[in-house]
């Protein structure tokens, strides 16, 4: 997936950045995320949803892969400072 970034006051820059480009193939991050089944989060969160009632929900895959790479972000910074 690639973004677009232009500044429309008038420097006529445009930057193209790949995003995969930006994590290393041999990054933790990819690592943890070719090791987990993200697929089996859904399992064990599928009855604490529900079809019909309230406003819809942020996606489970997405909340907890937010933690763990926030976890493992945080725990790279304190092994490296």
């Amino acid at each position: 997936m690639k973004m677009i970034i232009k500044h429309e006051d008038g420097r006529k820059e445009v930057a193209v950045t790949d995003i995969e480009g930006l994590v290393p193939k041999n990054h933790l991050l990819r690592k943890i995320d070719r090791s987990v089944n993200w697929n089996k989060i859904y399992e064990f969160v599928e009855d604490l949803y529900s079809q019909n009632m309230g406003r819809p929900s942020i996606d489970p895959v997405v909340l907890v892969s937010r933690v763990l790479y926030k976890c493992c972000i945080c725990s790279m910074f304190k092994t490296n400072h």
